[in-house]
């Protein structure tokens, strides 16, 4: 899926509202801040970014800093539907390898990759935190336990 393409329109007066209305201007709130504009765009555009560093006078370094060492930021477009894998040790010892492989194969995108259509993102993470019911997806904020490859297809259907 090219950059070019998914490069969104940045809406400058609702960063402006998010900034000065919901987070004070305080640049203690830059992780907020920037939770905010991942929800809005679904992963962290450069334009917003430069934005946000011009207005809340904080260095764009600082800032690709903090977008770039916590795993919740994306850097990089990412799908409409983020597929999370668990592969903490209770989803892994009860088959998640499996359910993430049978992903990539009916998918045809890899851990970290986009479906063309831009429907899908996959990733895989450690923990969910739902280990007594494993193995477990979760596609955006909607879980799912005790998954089989077999129930794989059904869940994705749900998800345009």
């Amino acid at each position: 899926m090219s950059q070019a393409a998914q490069e969104p329109q940045i809406d400058y007066v609702e960063l402006d509202r998010i900034i000065e209305e919901d987070f004070d201007n305080n640049k203690e709130n830059l992780i907020m801040i920037l939770q905010n504009v991942q929800k809005r765009y679904n992963y962290l555009p450069d334009p917003a970014l430069v934005h946000v560093s011009q207005k809340m006078e904080v260095p764009l370094s600082e800032i690709y800093g903090v977008g770039t060492f916590y795993k919740t930021f994306s850097m990089k477009p990412r799908g409409r539907n983020i597929i999370s894998v668990c592969l903490g040790t209770a989803c892994h010892v009860r088959g998640s390898y499996n359910v993430g492989e049978y992903i990539q194969e009916i998918l045809k995108i890899k851990e970290g990759e986009t479906t063309e259509d831009g429907r899908f993102t996959l990733e895989a993470v450690r923990c969910i935190g739902c280990c007594s019911h494993g193995p477990v997806i979760k596609v955006n904020d909607d879980i799912y336990s005790g998954i089989s490859p077999e129930k794989v297809r059904d869940i994705l259907e749900l998800y345009d």
